[in-house]
C-alpha cells in the first residue's frame, strides 16, 4: 500500500537543529495530527513530508522512493499544500486564488474542470467570496479560501490509483470555534474517502476529535505516534506541555481537555 514515511528524518539550519530522527508512517485515508508546544519542529516536519524542504538527516519516501526523485509535476498532481501562511503578491480574487489548484492539471483537464473550483469554494462556505481581492479579506476568510484551493488540487481521484495528500499547517489558527470545526470535519470525510491527510494544530480538543492518530513532538524529536485516544492521555500531555490538564467527557460524549486544573 502507498505510504508516507520519514525514517530517522532530520533538518538542521547552520548549526541549529529545528527537526532531530524523526520517524513516521502515514497512510491513505487517515487523518494525522502533529502535535507539540511552540518550536517542537511540527511545521518543519509538515514540510519534509510536503517534499518543500530536504531532510539534512535521514529520508522521506513516497510509495518507497525519496519524495525529491518524484518529479515536482507529478508530485503536484497528488500533494497539496496549505502553508501557515500563503500571500499572494497581486490582486486576485478568491476564486482565482482557488483556481491555482487546478495548474498542475491543465495538461490533462478534467471532464467536469468548469465544476471543481465553485464546487470547493460551496465546500469551504466562500463562495460569495468569489469577487473579492484575497488580500481585502480577513485571515479566517483567506484560510477558507487556501483550503479550497488545496481541495479544488486534489479534487478526483487519481485515474492510475495513486495516494492524494493534503498536507495542512495550522489550518485552524484564524478560524473561529464554528469554521473550526467545519473545517476539520470537512477534511475528516476527505481522509474518509481515501485521502491521506495531515495537519499541524495547536488544539489537543480538535484533534482528539477529528485525528485518527497523531504524532506528538517534543523538543524537535517524535516522542510517540499512535490512535489519537491512546496517545493523548494527561500523563504525556502533562509532560510535554508542562501544564496540568483533566481528560473529561463533553455533553455530547466526545472526550476534551480542561487545562490549568
Amino acid at each position: 500500500m502507498s505510504v508516507l514515511e520519514c525514517i530517522d528524518a532530520g533538518y538542521q539550519a547552520g548549526s541549529k537543529t529545528l527537526l532531530s530522527g524523526v520517524t513516521a508512517r502515514l497512510s491513505p485515508g487517515r487523518f494525522c495530527a502533529i502535535l507539540g508546544p511552540n518550536g517542537a519542529g511540527k511545521s518543519t516536519l509538515l514540510s519534509l513530508l510536503s517534499g518543500q524542504r530536504r531532510p539534512t538527516r535521514g529520508a522521506v519516501r513516497l510509495d518507497e522512493q525519496p519524495i525529491d526523485r518524484h518529479a515536482n509535476a507529478a508530485l503536484a498532481l497528488r500533494r497539496a499544500v496549505m502553508p501557515q501562511e500563503s500571500s499572494v503578491a497581486f490582486d486576485f480574487n478568491a476564486q482565482e486564488v482557488v483556481a491555482l489548484g487546478r495548474l498542475p492539471h491543465r495538461a490533462a483537464p478534467e471532464a467536469n474542470e468548469g465544476e471543481i473550483v465553485a464546487d470547493a469554494m460551496a465546500l469551504t462556505g466562500v463562495s460569495a467570496l468569489g469577487q473579492r481581492i484575497l488580500n481585502t479579506l480577513s485571515g479566517g476568510e483567506k484560510a477558507r479560501v487556501h483550503l479550497a484551493r488545496a481541495l479544488a488540487q486534489l479534487w478526483n481521484p487519481r485515474p492510475d490509483g495513486s495516494s492524494r495528500w493534503l498536507l495542512l499547517d495550522e489550518p485552524t489558527a484564524a478560524l473561529d470555534v464554528a469554521h473550526q470545526h467545519s473545517s476539520m470535519a470537512l477534511v475528516r470525510r476527505w481522509a474518509a474517502q481515501g485521502v491521506g491527510v495531515v495537519a499541524v494544530l495547536h488544539d489537543l480538543n480538535l484533534a482528539l476529535r477529528y485525528a485518527d492518530e497523531v504524532i506528538v513532538l517534543g523538543q524537535g524529536r517524535a516522542m510517540v505516534q499512535g490512535p489519537t485516544a491512546q496517545v493523548l492521555q494527561p500523563a504525556l500531555v502533562s509532560e510535554v506541555w508542562r501544564t496540568p490538564c483533566e481528560l473529561v467527557c463533553g455533553r455530547d460524549g466526545a472526550p476534551q481537555y480542561l487545562f490549568g486544573t
